[in-house]
């Protein structure tokens, strides 16, 4: 007869399948692609829990007896009744509502964000996005591995002069 294209003899690829996973069976480990993604979700989880640990940004609050021994100290014993007192108040409305400035530069206005995306290798990948609001249509996609305020800059002077040329 005919000889075999494959190495074991077999005429049936399903057949030489069986037999490699037969062999690798021992060593294999076989699991659903939801755990996969379980197990890169709790990755991630895990990164970006050490990534943003507490490292005492900022300045340490002051504790309210501190806070009060000093306004005593100054001489002032003040409530927080006669603070809302004389805080100002707005009784009317400003001439123009936040609706009503929206819809008057609906046409004119865009929406700029960035989206970090991570990979399979935990690398972020940084995506600039600019979408018009007066349709929610994608202007301008850009990614980077490394944003700074210069490539900012750039991507935003790339979408606004073509956004001025499409009369959009």
């Amino acid at each position: 007869g005919t000889k075999s294209p494959f190495p074991d003899g077999r005429s049936d690829p399903l057949g030489g399948a069986v037999t490699l996973l037969a062999r690798l069976a021992p060593s294999a480990c076989v699991v659903r692609p939801a755990t996969v993604i379980r197990w890169h979700r709790q990755g991630f989880r895990l990164y970006w829990r050490w990534k943003s640990r507490s490292r005492s940004p900022g300045r340490p609050t002051i504790e309210a007896e501190i806070r009060d021994l000093e306004l005593l100290k100054l001489g002032f014993t003040v409530a927080q009744s006669t603070v809302s007192k004389y805080l100002p108040r707005n009784r009317r409305p400003p001439s123009q509502t936040w609706r009503t400035f929206f819809q008057n530069h609906l046409r004119e206005a865009i929406a700029i964000d960035f989206a970090v995306v991570p990979t399979a290798t935990f690398r972020l990948l940084y995506v600039f996005v600019v979408l018009s609001l007066e349709r929610r249509r994608l202007l301008h996609v850009h990614v980077t591995t490394h944003p700074t305020a210069a490539w900012t800059a750039r991507q935003m002077v790339e979408v606004i002069p073509r956004r001025r040329t499409l009369g959009t």
